[in-house]
């Protein structure tokens, strides 16, 4: 990561949260890039789900689209009994420990995987494991969203908003949880890699009050430094929420479009406003933290 440029234009159009078919997204790390830069991104990141294989091939497709990178994933953790998201950012992609970490968290997605297959066959819809798989780009990685996809091919849902509507979710066929990492691990892993951690999308969480404010209160203790307060699934409204909530708890803002698909996503890749200008975006603290690192190494 030591020779990142950050641009310090304010503000600036980037884009920190999205997917390949390296986890559960449609495009390759190098169609993403092209998209990325065709709407505008200057600073980008690829965040798929415990997952860090497509960096180098991100990093590259970024710098010939003309855009900075920063190197990004997005781990899956329990909090609260739930899944909780925490975006990696900026850390080195060949760091032994956070790869073998995300290697954990990624194992026991066959299992989950092939539970959810059974539990959808005893409402009439099979075969839908060998289904999810042509939707997988990478097997260790089989999610939900490769299982909505293949409801919808076989028209048992018009698109994969109803697909989670109606299955795949708590109270529903084929809702199967999942242990993930732990918050601190998580946090650690991106720390000890020399990356920043990162609150994913807060709104979706559907936390109560107090259950959010132990989120946010546990992710500082353990060194978290940012949450998304612009992202594709979050209101305006929310924007104001989760501002307020960096304000608080001292955390640097971060931007992402959390875009899948161009069939799927409501948000395209740089095509978010831009953060609240009260706020420290999450680039100007890690472009502070390159630029220590570049002194020191003098």
């Amino acid at each position: 990561m030591g020779h990142v440029s950050i641009p310090s234009s304010t503000p600036l159009n980037a884009d920190l949260h999205c997917h390949s078919v390296v986890s559960d997204g449609t495009l390759t790390p190098e169609a993403l890039a092209e998209r990325a830069s065709a709407n505008g991104v200057q600073l980008w990141s690829l965040t798929d789900h415990d997952e860090i294989g497509g960096q180098h091939l991100a990093r590259a497709a970024a710098h010939a689209n003309g855009m900075d990178y920063l190197t990004g994933t997005e781990i899956s953790v329990t909090f609260a009994d739930n899944t909780v998201h925490i975006v990696g950012l900026g850390f080195d992609p060949d760091d032994e420990q956070l790869t073998q970490g995300l290697a954990l968290t990624r194992g026991g997605r066959g299992a989950r995987a092939q539970e959810i297959s059974r539990q959808l066959a005893e409402v009439g819809i099979h075969n839908a494991y060998d289904g999810a798989l042509k939707y997988v780009g990478n097997p260790e990685l089989i999610s939900r969203t490769h299982f909505a996809r293949y409801l919808v091919e076989i028209g048992a849902c018009r698109d994969t908003s109803e697909v989670f509507r109606r299955y795949l979710t708590e109270g529903n066929p084929g809702f199967v949880p999942h242990r993930w990492a732990t918050l601190s691990n998580a946090v650690r892993w991106i720390r000890d890699a020399g990356g920043m951690a990162v609150i994913a999308h807060p709104a979706r969480y559907r936390f109560t009050a107090n259950e959010e404010y132990a989120l946010f209160t546990e992710f500082k203790k353990h060194g978290g430094e940012g949450v998304e307060v612009v992202t594709g699934s979050h209101t305006p409204s929310e924007y104001k929420t989760y501002a307020d909530m960096a304000l608080e708890f001292d955390l640097a803002a971060s931007r992402g479009s959390d875009f899948h698909s161009p069939d799927e996503s409501h948000t395209d890749l740089g095509t978010l406003p831009p953060l609240p200008s009260q706020l420290t975006p999450v680039w100007e603290v890690i472009a502070h933290r390159i630029q220590r690192r570049l002194t020191s190494s003098d």
